[in-house]
């Protein structure tokens, strides 16, 4: 599997999976510019919320669960705090990647394979999650992604 992370771009084995553009200073939503940004993953019960409202369950009888990955690629830009990483190269990565830059930009066909992921795979979209947000969603749900 090789995941390559920008912050504009996600891709998994060359697929595109979430695009997501800085619009902090035109629209006020938050963007990862100040600090390196890091990765984990965990396995956690969010069947109640995050799983179509609770329609997708957990089969308990099946834990513990375990998650391994094998032949892990990550390609990023790199912040090393040995190498005077931090906030100045967080800055410096965040601005090789803004939201006017071509990176952040999808072809047609990557748009396509993108959205057949999505409504593929995807169980939980937080931008048509009425529920959680009292009846609205985030500013970044409607702007172009």
């Amino acid at each position: 599997m090789v995941v390559i992370w920008m912050r504009c771009r996600w891709y998994i084995d060359g697929t595109p999976i979430r695009v997501f553009r800085n619009y902090e200073k035109s629209n006020g939503v938050a963007f990862p510019m100040k600090r390196p940004m890091y990765g984990y993953s965990s396995i956690w019960a969010a069947e109640d919320w995050a799983t179509q409202g609770g329609r997708v369950k957990a089969d308990w009888s099946k834990a513990p669960f375990v998650a391994n990955y094998h032949g892990l690629n990550i390609n990023v830009c790199e912040c090393s705090t040995t190498s005077g990483g931090g906030n100045s190269c967080a800055a410096k990565c965040a601005s090789t990647y803004n939201s006017k830059s071509s990176v952040c930009q999808l072809s047609d066909s990557e748009l396509a394979r993108m959205r057949k992921v999505q409504d593929e795979y995807r169980i939980y979209n937080y931008c048509v999650d009425p529920k959680r947000y009292n009846g609205s969603v985030p500013v970044e749900c409607s702007l172009p992604q």
